[in-house]
């Protein structure tokens, strides 16, 4: 991998995150990714930088059920430092259930709640961003998921958005309550969930939030796209730590940037052609080893290529070749055929990525916004309310 210099820029003296007993010396975290933060790609940003690199949201009723999907989903590396576990869940009881699971079983160090999801089928039923409005039903699912997590010292975490929309925003008062039941740290996108992730991330809204809550670790969300970037955030907002979700999709090396930026060095990683295409093959293999199975490896495999190869001369064709490969011996016939000499392409390999989707009323059960709290026809329709399935 090419590591070359920027120009440099005034140190950043940030010290290391600490969420209860666990120290993470780079204030770096991997946002959860539905399909993308598996323990093949963790494994990929994990050799670059230091950092917090957590598992693909699971829903809490598909753990304590025990389906094979989400054992999977929680499954670590054994020299994961830390095993990170993100949860998705409307009904305390449920969440509750989950994290007593993962604390008495211990399969998590780190256990994050997902107030954040901004997709129809999480918040039509009341969850992600949609969920903090309920004030009742937010301060009950923190409160017991953070009683349960503490009866092993596990650190218990939120992620959130600003809130609905711009007019029912929910962050400040989701804030402190999480902080006064205990969490261990906060971090916010600065979107709404009808935003999606299109348009820009509000940074003041970040740091409003850090000023609330100057007696907890504050973590920053969206438009991170280089280690500039997260220095710039840091720096306009006091937040103790950024949080890389698209950023990162097609650039597990952004970690290794983020590393020597918070440790004041200029140095930057350009890959040439060449070693993108390595990086790809052995995302490749580490899916194989991940999902056992190399049909469905390389299938997950090829939402991933557009994101790698994003700015660089390929070709149509060859692009559309990587997105329909079947095996690992045809990606190798594949990238064996590219321009392998072609340098790194500059600005336009980086920048956004992904879909950002477009500004949308959101879903929402029936009612919702009338009252900041349950009403008895919500009470009773939550416990029911769970997916059985990873939420995206």
């Amino acid at each position: 991998m090419t590591v070359v210099a920027t120009p440099p820029a005034p140190k950043l003296e940030l010290p290391p995150l600490k969420l209860g007993p666990i120290t993470v010396d780079t204030p770096v975290v991997l946002a959860p990714m539905a399909g993308i933060t598996n323990t093949a790609f963790r494994r990929l940003c994990r050799e670059y930088g230091g950092g917090l690199y957590v598992a693909e949201m699971v829903t809490s009723r598909a753990l304590v059920e025990r389906t094979p999907e989400s054992l999977r989903i929680i499954s670590h590396d054994d020299d994961e430092k830390v095993r990170s576990v993100q949860l998705y869940g409307v009904d305390p009881v449920t969440v509750g259930q989950a994290v007593r699971m993962l604390v008495e079983e211990d399969r998590a160090d780190h256990i994050d709640l997902n107030f954040g999801c901004p997709v129809p089928k999480v918040t039509r039923r009341g969850g992600g961003a949609a969920l903090p409005w309920k004030i009742d039903l937010f301060t009950s699912i923190v409160q017991t998921a953070v009683r349960e997590a503490s009866k092993g010292d596990v650190p218990l975490t939120i992620k959130m958005r600003k809130g609905i929309d711009e007019d029912h925003l929910t962050y400040l008062d989701a804030g402190r309550i999480a902080r006064d039941s205990g969490v261990a740290a906060v971090a916010l996108h600065g979107r709404t969930a009808a935003q999606f992730y299109s348009g820009q991330a509000d940074w003041s809204a970040i740091a409003r939030l850090r000023e609330a809550l100057p007696d907890i670790p504050v973590l920053g969300n969206g438009d991170i796209w280089s280690a500039e970037d997260a220095v710039r955030m840091v720096r306009e907002t006091g937040v103790d730590g950024v949080v890389i979700g698209r950023g990162c999709q097609g650039r597990p090396w952004l970690f290794g940037d983020l590393m020597a930026a918070f440790e004041g060095s200029d140095e930057r990683h350009k890959p040439g052609l060449r070693q993108v295409a390595e990086g790809v093959y052995r995302h490749a293999e580490l899916m194989i080893e991940t999902f056992d199975d190399e049909y469905k490896a390389l299938r997950e495999i090829r939402k991933h290529m557009a994101w790698y190869f994003k700015g660089y001369v390929v070709g149509s064709e060859l692009r559309t070749k990587l997105a329909t490969v079947p095996t690992l011996e045809v990606l190798r016939g594949i990238l064996d055929q590219l321009d392998l000499d072609s340098p790194y392409p500059g600005v336009d390999a980086e920048g956004p990525r992904g879909r950002a989707g477009s500004p949308k009323q959101p879903s929402l059960p029936k009612d919702w916004l009338q009252d900041r709290c349950m009403d008895a026809d919500q009470s009773r329709d939550i416990s029911a309310a769970e997916l059985d399935v990873s939420g995206g």
